[in-house]
């Protein structure tokens, strides 16, 4: 994108314009990222064994972190990199996206290292029993271990490239990896006859070739963007910025999975279906939320941008389109499977007890999708301004201070059912916090 083309986007071009120019490439790129990670979880389902889906639903949460290692440079870079092109200071972004860019690598390397050694004793704390370790063991190796960097690095990629408003490479670049795995996966598992461990073989080899493609595209753009992948450019000079923010992010993923993985542990003492039954569950209800997401990264450059440049009124007016965006895609959402949550289940697997049990599951969790989208959409909001510590306050009082203490006390006084009523209760519990933080902030910049 060129200079001129990027200054209309980002200041004169109507809200609602400019939002879809950068939200509707990201959220395709999500909408493709989360059929393929459902595509994992049907192949696998075809297979009709419970115990491999449970398997992969134990490792999910883990491999998940490396997502929340790539919002931790990813997010955290592009939020900055965005105020800093608001500013007019273009130098510095290059030392912003090399940071971002190694930081990133070394961080994960040191991630896939200790998981690699210490990954019996942590499959046993997932919740993985005899029936399941062998396959969670063979799917952990190849999408923790060896696909770990380039996981990491296709997210962070992608990021930096919406920073400066390049959000359609960003989706192109996660739709191919994500449409090469769903080819992968049949291929790999029944042509090439590796069955289950041929789906995390696919996962692997599709994030490499995803992070193939985007240094090719940083490599193609580089006499027309500001960001820079050169190790001349490294510095530690940004650390804090980028963290502040990024921080916010890494955590909401990091306690999201010790969640799930508090969940998944204590479903796996009610057996290997209910855990099976949860999984395809939440894959499913990424679908909603992954949608939400792709919208938090089309706005995050706008809001970012126009929050430096002081142009108060124009952030606010595309932070207020996107929560009601959000808030129309997640009521469609929760009618779409309240409604046809038994047939949705039986889509994935044919098990009669998985499947049933599932679907009560997914008639729980949708009523939670609307109040989750408006949390995510304003903590996201915080991040693009660099409110880092409000940013980070709100995640680890929703995801960490409130969710785990409320799954365990649920387990105890409902048992398995009162686990799939917490997600609801803690963002109505979190609704009028958010939108609090968000009030007394506006505040200020009016003032």
């Amino acid at each position: 994108m060129d200079e001129v083309s990027e200054k209309e986007l980002f200041e004169t071009i109507p809200v609602r314009k400019a939002v879809a120019a950068l939200a509707i490439p990201s959220i395709i790129s999500q909408i493709v990222s989360i059929i393929y990670n459902l595509a994992d979880t049907f192949f696998i389902g075809q297979l009709g064994n419970p115990y491999m889906v449970a398997a992969v639903t134990l490792v999910y949460p883990w491999f998940n972190l490396l997502t929340a290692l790539g919002n931790l440079f990813g997010i955290g870079g592009s939020s900055l990199i965005s105020r800093l092109l608001g500013s007019r200071e273009h130098k510095a972004v290059k030392q912003v996206a090399s940071f971002s860019f190694y930081g990133g690598i070394a961080a994960t390397f040191l991630f896939s290292l200790l998981s690699f050694v210490f990954r019996v004793p942590l499959l046993r704390f997932l919740g993985a029993s005899n029936d399941n370790f062998t396959y969670a063991q063979s799917y952990f190796l190849w999408v923790v271990i060896i696909g770990g960097i380039p996981t990491m690095l296709s997210m962070t990629l992608a990021h930096l490239l919406r920073s400066e408003g390049h959000a359609r490479h960003a989706s192109a670049g996660m739709m191919f990896g994500g449409i090469l795995n769903i080819i992968l996966d049949p291929l790999f598992m029944f042509g090439v006859g590796m069955g289950f461990v041929g789906s995390a073989v696919a996962t692997a080899c599709s994030n490499l070739a995803s992070m193939l493609f985007f240094l090719v595209i940083f490599h193609r753009l580089k006499e027309k963007t500001a960001l820079s992948l050169s190790i001349r450019d490294f510095s530690m000079k940004y650390i804090r910025p980028v963290f502040s923010v990024g921080i916010a992010s890494a955590i909401m993923t990091t306690l999201a999975n010790a969640s799930n993985m508090v969940i998944v542990k204590l479903a796996s003492g009610y057996g290997d279906i209910s855990v099976a039954a949860y999984g395809i569950v939440k894959k499913i209800d990424l679908f909603p939320l992954g949608i939400c997401m792709g919208l938090c990264q089309g706005f995050m450059p706008l809001v970012g941008y126009n929050y430096a440049a002081k142009n108060y009124k124009r952030m606010r007016q595309i932070s207020v389109f996107s929560w009601k965006a959000a808030l129309v895609i997640a009521a469609c959402f929760v009618i779409c499977f309240f409604g046809f949550a038994p047939w949705i289940m039986q889509a994935f697997i044919q098990e009669a007890q998985t499947s049933v049990l599932g679907a009560s599951f997914l008639r729980i969790t949708c009523l939670a999708v609307p109040l989750t989208a408006v949390n995510a959409l304003i903590i996201y909001t915080m991040q693009a301004m660099g409110k880092g510590p409000q940013a980070t306050f709100m995640t680890v009082c929703r995801q960490g201070l409130l969710n785990i203490p409320c799954l365990l006390l649920m387990n105890w006084l409902v048992g398995l059912y009162g686990m799939i009523w917490t997600q609801l209760i803690i963002e109505a519990l979190m609704l009028p916090v958010t939108i609090g933080m968000y009030a007394v902030t506006w505040k200020k910049l009016v003032n």
